[in-house]
């Protein structure tokens, strides 16, 4: 049969903004650039802009729009991700979705014993391995930042203990751009040889500017690196409503796509057609606290209205979800990481990070990262829509049935249920007997022994010891040398 229109399946989904909406937020972004303008004294970016025709006074540089249009005309429009195997893992563009794991937080919430204590490495290695085994965690990063070795030079710590413990793909955050050579050249150990990790590049560069509009030295130095290499990189600055930005959104959201333009725009004077994502990360400030505010609606609403804007540019996105303000996993933790995940998930945006997060913030729990990937795995049957085809219409099936009769030993049932049917690892669905009988067990409980389980059961495929000792070999020298580099200044 010949159908005469495509009703097979849809992906379900929702927009935020009109198309009249995007074209002013993105005229509000060129206009910010070209008129307002961003502060940098690096003298590889003073040269570069002065050289491309930008208007720069000190160390103010405006931008006018067609050399953005320019360097947008380079980036990438999308990016495949491998894990540390060579396997094709992510592709990063359109609407797919890939989701992630918290990261930085000085504090974890021990899920064992309930403490939030500071973080320490072990911390980053068990969330990896946890993460590995999570089928709704597509990539890893650091879980926490370490607070048993030297800060300054913790990446190259953090990085061996993350990609030890699982093969999935990592975005990182580094603390100095010799810190990010360090990581790349510990990934290129594993991948083989720089060649081959750029061929097949696991890991995601995350330099973050300083909102609003100003592009530290350092963090010039990380996009550099990054550039030079031809690795994926992040646009990160973090713009809070009220405080680093606009406290309307529409403001908030120009503010942070101008901010990722001019990343975009460094990174592609410095190596045409490097890859970078049109991505930022949007901040609530609480006005009754003072404290910013992770579950707040407006986070996901201004993400996913910032993705449409990059996905008008077919540039890849990022966002945050899964993450709550509350400190243990209560009813509060589990609206606000349900509520983000669904609608960013909705939304299309590619990378979604921080499932895990608690605390505002400040803490990385595994507690709240498993019970964020159940609701991963909801949202992802949610957004899979419904197929609606000869066979999933089922009417040969309803006619044997009949009235009065029932499906169960159909074979269409059991060559269907499967597929069609989300099964649930944590929710409760026993009998009040059957859940009485198991000793009452919460939501807490649940994950608390499922996290056990994959602690004491779940083994991540190793690296071989020869990649393991010279991990260790970079990250002791990469140590020495960073530290010794700052105290010559």
């Amino acid at each position: 049969m010949i159908q005469s229109s495509n009703i097979s399946q849809r992906s379900v989904g929702m927009k935020i903004l009109t198309d009249d909406q995007i074209w002013e937020i993105r005229q509000a972004a060129f206009d910010i650039i070209e008129k307002t303008g961003f502060k940098c004294e690096h003298a590889e970016v003073l040269k570069m802009m002065k050289q491309a025709g930008a208007w720069i006074k000190g160390n103010k540089i405006k931008i006018p729009r067609y050399i953005v249009n320019e360097c947008l005309m380079t980036v990438p429009k999308g990016w495949t991700i491998y894990d540390r195997t060579g396997r094709r893992a992510m592709e990063v563009e359109g609407e797919k979705s890939h989701y992630g794991t918290s990261t930085a937080s000085p504090n974890t919430r021990d899920a064992f014993t309930g403490e939030i204590r500071p973080t320490v490495i072990s911390d980053i290695a068990l969330g990896a391995k946890v993460a590995d085994s999570l089928d709704g965690i597509d990539f890893v990063m650091p879980f926490g930042t370490a607070q048993d070795v030297p800060g300054d030079a913790a990446e190259v710590h953090e990085f061996e203990a993350m990609v030890s413990n699982t093969i999935k793909p990592s975005v990182f955050i580094g603390y100095s751009a010799l810190g990010c050579e360090y990581v790349y050249e510990m990934a290129a150990v594993i991948a083989g040889g720089p060649d081959k990790l750029r061929e097949k590049p696991f890991l995601i560069a995350y330099p973050e500017a300083i909102a609003p509009l100003f592009f530290p030295n350092e963090v010039v130095d990380r996009i550099f690196v990054a550039a030079d290499r031809f690795m994926p990189q992040l646009p990160g600055s973090t713009v809070q409503a009220g405080a680093t930005g606009p406290v309307t959104l529409a403001g908030l959201i120009a503010q942070l796509t101008a901010e990722s333009l001019i990343h975009i725009t460094i990174a592609q004077l410095r190596k045409r057609g490097c890859p970078v994502a049109m991505s930022g990360n949007v901040g609530i400030l609480d006005m009754r606290t003072a404290l910013m505010a992770m579950g707040a609606p407006e986070n996901s609403l201004a993400l996913a209205a910032q993705a449409e804007v990059a996905q008008s540019f077919n540039l890849p996105t990022w966002g945050l979800a899964g993450a709550t303000d509350a400190k243990c996993l209560d009813a509060q933790a589990g609206i606000e990481s349900a509520f983000s995940i669904l609608s960013q998930g909705l939304s299309g945006l590619n990378l979604v990070h921080d499932v895990g997060y608690m605390a505002s913030g400040m803490a990385c729990s595994l507690e709240q990262l498993v019970m964020g990937n159940e609701v991963v795995r909801m949202t992802r049957r949610f957004v899979e829509g419904i197929k609606v085809t000869r066979e999933t219409l089922a009417r040969e099936v309803i006619e044997d049935v009949g009235p009065s009769g029932h499906f169960l030993v159909q074979p269409h049932t059991m060559k269907h249920f499967k597929d069609e049917l989300w099964n649930t690892r944590l929710m409760n669905r026993k009998t009040i007997d059957g859940w009485k009988d198991a000793g009452q067990p919460t939501m807490a409980d649940r994950v608390r022994e499922e996290i056990k389980a994959i602690s004491d059961t779940h083994t991540p495929e190793p690296l071989s010891d020869k990649v393991m000792s010279e991990l260790d070999r970079l990250k002791r020298e990469g140590e020495k040398e960073i530290l010794a580099k700052l105290e010559k200044g």
